[in-house]
């Protein structure tokens, strides 16, 4: 049986993975990213590239977008050689951004009057995992959009999670999910930063802490990056920037109080004005005092 043609326009560290399961998957994948190079590569490793969202959009009938931001999604659908006015009625967006969830309940009305079809579907779980088809995806959407995309989620994803039938609870369960993430590797870093500061051999700390009760995923994974010396950006300061402010700003519409989201923002923000910005969110460790750590060697 020959799939359908899937579009992704993403090519990050996410995204260069989904499109490489949905090509393992059988799917033909047209691919768009701003980047040439990470078209060429793509094409290199038997894709089809696209100059345009529009152009993916003229092929695919679901096409999938992993790029970082709002502004940005706003840009594939409605900027110029935009998606939104080349695809066909009944197609599908499944939108992957950590967004405002507001945002995105919009976005499905605005489309949903263009006779097409919307995925409230923010993505976890790294690179690795989305390299092997194992993220996890909050979505929230109608049943037709559902039915188009289930499979081409299926092939992406270990886990899809289906939220609500309307957007919106993707992207709650989502930024809930940033805040936790955040608060994690804030507390990491401030833990492993005491125990430099006081002598304690890192090696022998992170060795102890991950086999004892006040280890977590987010520890474990980030404060290897702090013992190599390596902040190559997996995920960066600036991204828990952004998504620690989408949590606050959802809870300060109600009066919600984050007391310890609201923490780690400021850690994040202070490791982003030092110069941090673009390094991998463990460099949030460098915000304190006296700590000197290598740096990866060359």
């Amino acid at each position: 049986m020959t799939l359908p043609p899937v579009g992704v326009i993403g090519l990050g560290a996410m995204g260069r993975g989904m499109a490489a399961s949905l090509r393992r998957a059988g799917h033909p994948v047209h691919v768009h990213d701003v980047r040439l190079e990470a078209r060429e590569a793509f094409v290199a490793d038997g894709g089809t590239a696209c100059d345009t969202p529009a152009e993916v959009a003229r092929a695919c009938e679901v096409i999938v977008s992993v790029v970082v931001n709002a502004a940005q999604t706003e840009s594939v659908l409605f900027g110029e050689h935009g998606a939104a006015a080349a695809m066909r009625p009944g197609s599908v967006f499944v939108m992957c951004s950590t967004v405002d969830p507001n945002w995105s309940m919009a976005l499905e009305a605005r489309l949903d009057g263009m006779g097409l079809c919307y995925l409230d579907a923010p993505i976890s779980g790294g690179a690795v995992k989305a390299a092997a088809g194992q993220i996890t995806m909050m979505t929230a959407g109608r049943p037709e959009a559902y039915a188009k995309a289930g499979s081409v989620l299926d092939a992406m994803a270990a886990q899809v999670y289906r939220l609500g039938d309307r957007a919106g609870n993707g992207s709650k369960v989502k930024i809930i999910n940033q805040l936790l993430a955040g608060v994690h590797i804030a507390a990491a870093a401030e833990a492993m930063a005491l125990g430099l500061r006081e002598g304690v051999d890192a090696a022998a700390l992170y060795e102890v802490i991950t086999h004892s009760a006040g280890n977590s995923w987010m520890f474990e994974n980030r404060m290897a990056h702090v013992l190599a010396g390596d902040y190559t950006p997996l995920s960066a300061v600036d991204i828990f920037v952004k998504d620690l402010g989408l949590v606050l700003d959802t809870a300060r519409a109600t009066k919600f109080p984050l007391p310890l989201a609201s923490t780690a923002h400021q850690m994040f923000m202070q490791a982003s004005t030092a110069g941090h910005a673009q390094e991998d969110d463990s460099a949030v460790i460098k915000i304190f005092p006296g700590i000197t750590l290598p740096e990866r060697k060359a």
